[in-house]
């Protein structure tokens, strides 16, 4: 692991989060990010804003974009809202708002 980058408490449910990490889980940084710019998902706005962090901290430390990839991508499950709604017959129905922590570890390619 190069370079890490978290964010937690996102407003997001975790399996759409998963459903757009998919397409781009092992893959170069730079072509992870093109993506993500071309995809017409929510929680793309997310996950480039996460990919940039993590590639800002390995800059920091020397590395170039070119020479990463996404070694570790994982959505675990937030803590969630709890709210209601009106229902029938005066009762309430719960809705649970669910959030997400997602977290991305960039590593070198083999090779380099």
């Amino acid at each position: 692991m190069i370079a890490k980058a978290e964010v937690k408490f996102v407003r997001l449910a975790p399996p759409k989060v998963r459903q757009v990490m998919a397409l781009i889980r092992n893959k170069d940084a730079l072509l992870a990010r093109s993506i993500l710019l071309n995809l017409n998902k929510r929680p793309k706005e997310h996950l480039i804003k996460i990919l940039n962090s993590a590639i800002a901290n390995a800059k920091v430390k020397g590395f170039n974009a070119e020479q990463l990839y996404i070694s570790k991508i994982i959505c675990n499950v937030g803590p969630s809202w709890k709210r209601f709604k009106a229902a029938a017959f005066g009762r309430a129905a719960p809705i649970l708002k669910r959030t997400s922590h997602i977290k991305i570890e960039l590593d070198l390619k083999s090779g380099e």
